[in-house]
């Protein structure tokens, strides 16, 4: 069939890549039209369903990273992404159309459950076919460089769609691509180099025991800890970094463009990071720009001028989204085979709690007055425990090399 055949690797980036787009698109898209259903009175929406709307989307990311991640193991990984994207694909664009707040609460849990499954299965398929290559780090990143632009587009489709065409216009974008996505992934998308059908015994109850077997549990936990951190970063730097500016009181409009730029930081650390890690080594690199993002985090509740703002929000935004990513790419590297998809969907999916509470402790830190500057330093003390959890791992992951997997860890030497 076509898509175990030699059309191969070469669809294996760009299709994960545009799957990992719509993930990033989700990001912000419900950002973007939040103001807009709370003006206008949609379904007279009220500030808490806003909340609950938000959170039910994320709850149903995290039960889907820890799901399907773990069922990949059977389903196999293409079949599971191409499931992934169908779905929330489906659920975004019937947002555009769902008659309350309910359903359409219902909706984005829904979608999130698909969402959440797509990032590690789609890290992990190309983490697998780009392992032997020398070069897993750099694919597993670049990747990942969708996520962010799938988070700018969205933005900036936001300001040219919502005002001539509605809000509803934003999910009908965002569902679209799937037409074409969808049946070039069933058509050219290879699946994983280590078939379900080629994995002995392989199912879901030895696939989690492998995670909690022997010195596996340390090495378990940390990642745990470090992706809870890394992803209360993530999700509560882009929810909150305007507002902390304007606190600070920087113009809203310089803030809205901090957040274009804390992003395109993102891309281009995302870059350099996977080129890093493959030169020195996956803990090493993962180690330094954690710390490294601690440091950034804590200067920015400096008072700056203009062009020295944006470059230190450029440079926070470099390492602080390449380093959750480098999380994920050492991830794949850490569990055997019949076990990859299931290690990262935990640590995806125990991140996704710390997705929750990214917004909360910027939320709780508002609400007391003192966002600014004591948000910095909270994220930069995140950052440091994320440092601290990669250290750990250090500690705890010196294994075997059959069980790390032979491939990823010699590729360096």
């Amino acid at each position: 069939m076509p898509h175990n055949k030699g059309t191969g690797r070469g669809w294996v980036l760009p299709l994960c890549w545009s799957a990992v787009l719509l993930d990033g698109f989700d990001l912000v898209v419900l950002g973007t039209v939040l103001p807009v259903l709370l003006r206008n009175k949609v379904w007279d929406l009220s500030p808490g369903a806003a909340t609950f709307v938000s959170t039910i989307g994320l709850v149903g990311m995290t039960i889907g990273a820890l799901v399907l991640g773990t069922v990949t193991e059977v389903l196999g990984r293409r079949r599971a992404l191409i499931v992934s994207v169908t779905v929330f694909s489906a659920c975004t664009l019937l947002c555009a159309v769902a008659p309350s707040a309910f359903l359409f609460g219902l909706l984005r849990f829904v979608a999130g459950l698909g969402l959440g499954g797509c990032l590690p299965t789609a890290i992990t398929l190309v983490s697998e076919h780009y392992a032997r290559s020398g070069r897993p780090g750099t694919a597993t990143t670049t990747v990942m460089t969708g996520y962010h632009v799938g988070a700018m587009a969205t933005a900036l489709l936001g300001i040219a769609l919502i005002e001539p065409l509605g809000w509803q216009s934003m999910f009908v974008v965002g569902a679209l691509p799937a037409l074409v996505l969808v049946p070039l992934m069933i058509k050219y998308l290879p699946d994983s180099t280590t078939p379900v059908e080629h994995r002995p015994g392989s199912s879901i109850k030895q696939a989690l025991a492998v995670l909690f077997r022997g010195r596996m549990i340390g090495v378990t936990i940390a990642f745990w800890v470090t992706s809870f951190m890394g992803l209360i970063l993530v999700y509560g730097l882009n929810t909150w970094l305007p507002e902390i500016m304007r606190q600070a009181g920087y113009p809203l409009g310089a803030a809205l463009g901090l957040l274009l730029t804390l992003n395109f930081g993102g891309v281009v650390g995302l870059l350099v990071a996977g080129v890093v890690a493959d030169r020195i080594g996956m803990k090493p690199a993962t180690l330094g720009w954690f710390v490294v993002a601690a440091v950034l985090l804590a200067l920015l509740s400096i008072k700056m001028p203009g062009f020295a703002l944006y470059v230190a929000v450029f440079l926070s935004g470099s390492f602080v989204f390449s380093a959750q990513v480098l999380v994920y790419a050492y991830t794949t590297r850490a569990y055997p085979a019949e076990a990859r998809a299931t290690g990262l969907g935990w640590t995806a999916g125990i991140g996704r709690i710390g997705a929750i509470c990214g917004p909360l402790l910027g939320g709780l830190l508002l609400t007391a007055g003192i966002v600014y500057p004591w948000g910095f330093y909270a994220f930069a003390v995140v950052a440091a425990l994320a440092a601290v959890g990669v250290g750990a791992l250090n500690a705890a992951s010196r294994l075997p090399e059959e069980t790390v997997g032979s491939n990823a860890e010699t590729s360096h030497q």
